[in-house]
């Protein structure tokens, strides 16, 4: 994690040693440019599904929000009659082949943290695979389906889409807008004036050039049981070690500081695998984590555990927005 911290904080700061890293930016990005001119050309082997696809991503490295967001995408789908399924790349997900289905009974070792936390918030119909549109064909052999989302993929071009929605950390935006290595993008900054919306994490308001969106903490649920608590049951000024294996840690912790309780932070890597060694912290305090981390802690969960549950709050003017999209794509529904 030092590491890749003191590289974050170069990207979003600013260190003169990134300047030597400039000849491998430019290697990058003619990568990405090349994959990105193929696609719009329709050169190679592009899937295009028989439903909408609906991909939400981001072109920094980091976490901005995705899996909430998808969250909200899919009760907000299914409010209207809509049958929402999803497909992921499963990072870090060891299944026994691909495509995979992903089941609340998996454990997240196997499905991948971000899908058994979607699967098991809501029970939606979701497959795995690194190569997209396998996992979009696999999905629509099984179920019935209105409309797919896909998680992250942005740059995964063999598949084709209907609508982009790029999500930005409102308080990082994109650091020093150079792409991979020297910089946190995985396309140049260009590439957004393409996408079909624009979304920030933690705006106050809507921005010149997209829409507004908050997660608000809800409440607190013990990892071992999903027994739920109001958030109250802390009090403020309550000590705790918080965990945070997450694209954005320090979100996290700002954020358990601004309902006034005093968190220890311990950052892990993204995706990072627990065991309860690893986690018996001194002294002894409640442990409270993010949802992402707790999926893969059940097993081992001490009675003190807890993650706080988030939600998206997107602005009106994003609902407004998306529901014509919605109306647009599926005209008879």
């Amino acid at each position: 994690m030092a590491l890749a911290d003191r590289l974050l904080s170069a990207w979003y700061r600013g260190h003169p040693g990134l300047a030597l890293l400039r000849p491998l930016e430019a290697l990058y990005r003619r990568v990405v440019e090349r994959k990105r001119a193929a696609f719009l050309a329709g050169e190679g082997e592009i899937y295009r599904s028989p439903v909408p696809i609906i991909v939400v991503g981001n072109i920094t490295v980091g976490g901005t929000g995705k899996t909430p967001m998808i969250l909200w995408l899919i009760d907000h789908c299914r409010a209207r009659g809509l049958r929402v399924g999803v497909v992921s790349r499963g990072y870090g997900a060891k299944p026994p082949s691909w495509p995979w289905r992903v089941t609340a009974e998996q454990p997240a070792s196997e499905a991948g943290d971000e899908p058994s936390l979607i699967v098991r918030r809501t029970g939606v119909p979701l497959v795995i695979d690194p190569d997209r549109p396998g996992a979009v064909r696999a999905l629509l052999a099984q179920e019935t389906l209105d409309v797919i989302l896909c998680d992250d993929g942005l740059q995964h071009y063999r598949l084709a889409r209907d609508l982009e929605l790029v999500l930005i950390d409102a308080a990082r935006g994109l650091g020093n807008r150079r792409c991979l290595p020297a910089g946190p993008l995985r396309e140049p900054v260009e590439r957004l004036a393409s996408v079909d919306a624009l979304l920030y994490n933690g705006a106050v308001a809507d921005e010149p050039d997209g829409y507004a969106f908050t997660l608000t903490p809800t409440e607190l649920v013990r990892v071992a049981n999903g027994e739920r608590r109001p958030l109250s049951h802390f009090p403020a000024g309550q000590a705790l070690h918080a965990v945070a294996g997450i694209g954005n840690p320090q979100r996290f912790f700002a954020t358990l500081e601004a309902l006034n309780w005093r968190p220890i932070p311990h950052a892990f890597a993204d995706h990072a695998q627990y065991s309860a060694e690893q986690l018996r912290f001194s002294p002894s305090l409640p442990l409270l984590m993010t949802e992402k981390d707790a999926v893969k802690c059940r097993d081992f969960a001490a009675d003190d555990w807890w993650y706080l549950a988030v939600d998206v709050k997107p602005s009106p003017a994003f609902v407004d927005w998306f529901d014509e999209q919605l109306a647009r794509l599926l005209p008879d529904r």
